[in-house]
């Protein structure tokens, strides 16, 4: 009995890992590696580019997203009159994951050796949603030559206390059983992410097509559910070490926090940070919620415009 009890679940478990391989390859070919691969610390960074002349403009996803989030929503906006970079997080999309990239610094330097070398002497907006705004601080504190301004979307910015991290991300980044657990996640995880994409939207109606405009599906690769779910679980002692530096921070900064966001709370968040950054505009949305780049798309790409064309502390010495 014992054997044939063991014998199933070696047989599920080779199952499982034949669907996941067979998963990540279907979902790799409907959403392929279509932007710049850039060697950055030995490891590709994947960016998508849209737009050829004119100032330049990085945008950092959230957890559980990769470029495409901004490819359909707020880079169309702009790229008639902006150079925009639209870069991978390690591990996400299809960017390569290097050593400690579950730190912050590891993630900021990657997107500025990618822009480094993909608009090389340029300072650009950074624009970080999310996950992607604790990023794009780091970046302008640990590489403030590359900066111009930061336009934050509902950022994540400070050690909250405590609560909220699902327990999934836990058995995932779990070095022992975290491997056997994630070859399942392609066969449960794309139907649970298309019913809870509504509460992401709340107030707001998530867009048509959300999941497959923005390749919400390449998060089920084993490896980049791996990398999602480091991110997210090293994320609160990053912030506790990060937010101590936040008064260095000396390039306009607009933060658009919805009053209505379900995913974070706004006051444990942007409420200590505009205490932090001198000059701090932050755009109050009564109605919003944690995805404001697509309600208040408008609104966002203004903002990115109106720091393009504001001249740093730094060039006003040069000058």
């Amino acid at each position: 009995m014992l054997t044939i009890v063991i014998s199933i679940l070696v047989l599920g478990g080779l199952g499982a890992c034949v669907n996941s391989a067979l998963y990540a390859s279907r979902i790799n070919k409907q959403h392929p590696a279509s932007g710049a691969l850039v060697e950055v610390n030995g490891a590709d960074v994947h960016v998508l580019q849209q737009g050829d002349t004119g100032p330049v403009v990085v945008m950092i996803h959230g957890a559980s997203a990769n470029a495409r989030e901004f490819d359909w929503s707020l880079a169309p906006r702009l790229a008639d009159t902006h150079r925009i970079l639209m870069v991978d997080r390690p591990g996400h999309g299809h960017s390569e994951r290097p050593d400690e990239a579950d730190t912050l610094a590891v993630q900021a330097a990657q997107v500025a050796g990618a822009l480094r070398k993909l608009a090389p002497g340029e300072k650009a907006v950074i624009v970080g949603h999310s996950f992607g705004g604790a990023v794009s601080l780091r970046l302008a504190l640990d590489h403030p030559d590359l900066v111009d301004g930061l336009v934050l979307l509902a950022p994540v910015s400070h050690d909250w206390g405590g609560g909220g991290e699902a327990w999934y991300n836990k058995y995932a980044s779990n070095p022992v059983f975290g491997p056997a657990f994630t070859q399942l996640v392609p066969i449960v995880g794309p139907s649970q992410v298309r019913n809870g994409i509504t509460n992401v939207f709340s107030p707001k109606p998530a867009p048509d097509g959300y999941f497959e405009n923005s390749g919400i599906g390449l998060l089920f690769r084993p490896s980049n559910f791996v990398a999602n779910a480091r991110d997210v679980s090293g994320l609160r002692e990053e912030l506790a070490a990060q937010q101590t530096r936040y008064e260095e921070i000396a390039v306009p900064t607009v933060v658009f926090s919805g009053a209505l966001d379900t995913v974070i709370s706004p006051p444990l968040h942007v409420g200590k940070l505009k205490h932090q950054v001198d000059g701090l505009e932050l755009v109050k949305l009564a109605d919003g919620g944690h995805m404001p780049h697509h309600a208040f798309g408008a609104d966002v790409a203004e903002t990115i415009r109106r720091l393009a064309s504001v001249p740093t502390k730094t060039d006003v010495e040069r000058g």
